[in-house]
């Protein structure tokens, strides 16, 4: 599925062998589209329902009716191709060794059938990763206006926002939680009664140290790998029955922050108890209600600005949490923090939620998939169907 980001070279997503690489200002195909790599992450299989971008490192493949090329779509992943010429000393996909694979073709209305049960499930998973895309936008969004712009303290400096009176994302409330004026500092204007303080003094760093053969089989391992750039939500996790050196344990809730080249902005709500790997900072709220402001503060661009001018090391630079620790901010009263953290705390349940409904999806849909495609699993099996899929 698409990671729908947007930046300055245009809102077309770019398909490369690992995925979306980027986005560009025009399309090489109107979608749907079948996109395999050819070389660098060989056989990997994407499926693209918008128009994009595929990269010479990958075959693609169209067709005008979008339920038989998704049909496709699922029958390649079920080929095995990633395992294709992997023992070359270039690895790459062949056409033709490809074209020689065997594959079951039902008829065409079991085609479409197929592609809807599995196509339903991919459509739910991808709603879910949208709808938190937009949880995450007003998380920030909201942190910005009342963090960083000051906007209900503008608001009442310039008469736009009264007492009783509510404003978008100010209830009314809120009033008297916000000042009526700004006044100099070191950070430039701040909010009247706030001081400068650090992000040392509203979070601490958790070093809880695991050795290997302390780690209950089946315990979640968050790695670097696992972090995707600029999102709140971790979907990705692996199982941690194979590490082979310590690493660091967290709990739910606490904010995981990829130390090892900062400026890939990998910034993470842990969405659930597990262990990480010691290039992940772990931070937690000093309490609780300081949840959403360090949470603000720690994804922002300007702290992972930050943390990467200060980080250390030429090739490989990483950041600690010392320096991060360092970091000065406008500090508000403990209300305010509180406020905002009760504000968003609904969002962050719900982006949590997802995940775990959208792994289980995953999971229906990898059990599925290959015997549908197979002919193991018939679709007059109603009965076993309706079991599999929950």
């Amino acid at each position: 599925m698409i990671e729908r980001e947007r930046n300055s070279a245009g809102t077309v997503p770019v398909f490369g062998s690992n995925g979306v690489v980027g986005f560009h200002d025009a399309a090489l195909t109107n979608g749907p589209t079948i996109i395999i790599g050819r070389k660098g992450t060989v056989g990997a299989v994407h499926y693209s329902s918008v128009p994009c971008w595929p990269i010479d490192t990958t075959y693609f493949v169209t067709a005008i009716d979008p339920q038989l090329l998704r049909f496709k779509y699922y029958a390649l992943k079920t080929l095995g191709l990633e395992s294709m010429n992997e023992d070359s000393a270039v690895p790459g996909l062949n056409r033709k060794a490809a074209h020689a694979r065997a594959l079951r073709v039902p008829e065409e209305p079991v085609q479409r059938a197929i592609a809807h049960i599995l196509g339903t499930l991919d459509d739910k998973i991808d709603l879910n990763r949208r709808m938190n895309e937009t949880l995450e936008e007003m998380a920030r969004a909201l942190f910005k206006s009342w963090f960083v712009d000051f906007d209900p303290v503008r608001a009442k400096m310039e008469g736009r926002w009264r007492r009783g009176e509510s404003r978008p994302g100010m209830p009314a409330e809120l009033y008297d939680l916000f000042p009526d004026r700004l006044v100099p500092s070191e950070l430039g204007e701040i909010p009247a009664g706030w001081g400068v303080r650090t992000v040392g003094e509203v979070a601490k760093e958790s070093r809880e140290s695991v050795q290997p053969q302390a780690i209950e089989s089946g315990t979640p391992y968050i790695a670097l790998e696992h972090m995707p750039k600029r999102r709140l939500a971790l979907s990705d996790w692996g199982i941690a029955d194979k590490v082979s050196s310590n690493k660091f344990r967290f709990t739910q809730d606490d904010i995981l922050f990829g130390k090892l080249r900062p400026y890939f902005h990998k910034v993470g709500i842990a969405p659930l108890e597990g262990v990480c790997s010691t290039d992940i900072v772990v931070v937690s709220p000093a309490s609780d209600g300081w949840f959403g402001f360090v949470l603000g503060h720690l994804s922002s661009n300007a702290f992972v600005d930050y943390t990467d001018a200060t980080s250390t090391g030429t090739r490989m630079p990483r950041t600690k949490w010392r320096d991060m620790a360092r970091y000065k901010i406008a500090l508000p009263d403990r209300a305010l923090a509180e406020a905002f953290t009760i504000r968003i705390q609904p969002w962050v349940k719900r982006i949590v939620s997802a995940i775990h409904e959208s792994r289980t999806l995953a999971a229906q849909r990898d059990v599925l998939l290959p015997r549908l495609i197979s002919g193991e699993l018939r679709l007059p099996d109603t009965d076993e169907l309706a079991k599999i899929a929950g």
